[in-house]
């Protein structure tokens, strides 16, 4: 399927998000902030990254942080943030950065899993 890249400081919300999309025969990589993520896609280790699903606040860098350098960098890698916060500057400021879909905490796995079906679709 494909390779997704997953941004989370939460152990329990990274593990969640990579074991449902592990189930849908994904290819994951979990790391645990936006640094790693930067890191991880720099040093060419892994497998191309087909989407990253990204949480929007981290401590460090943030995923708009990260999404920022990522898009000014030139990368049109798709990207899914997950947010505890729904207000609507929040969304904006996501979007601004070049989100491609949001997704608020808490989530059902099934939405999650649907909503990267359709972003992978859009290859």
């Amino acid at each position: 399927m494909a390779h997704i890249l997953v941004v989370d400081d939460d152990p329990d919300i990274r593990e969640l998000v990579s074991l449902k999309l592990r189930s849908s025969g994904h290819e994951v990589t979990p790391v645990a902030s936006g640094e790693a993520a930067r890191d991880t896609l720099l040093d060419g280790s892994t497998a191309p990254v087909d989407l990253a699903v990204v949480d929007h606040m981290m401590p460090g860098m943030t995923g708009v942080d990260l999404l920022r350098l990522w898009r000014s960098e030139g990368s049109t890698l798709r990207v899914l943030m997950l947010t505890a916060r729904s207000q609507e500057r929040d969304l904006e400021a996501g979007f601004a950065a070049g989100a491609d879909d949001y997704l608020t905490k808490p989530f059902s796995p099934r939405e999650l899993a649907a909503r990267v079906t359709a972003l992978l679709a859009r290859r």
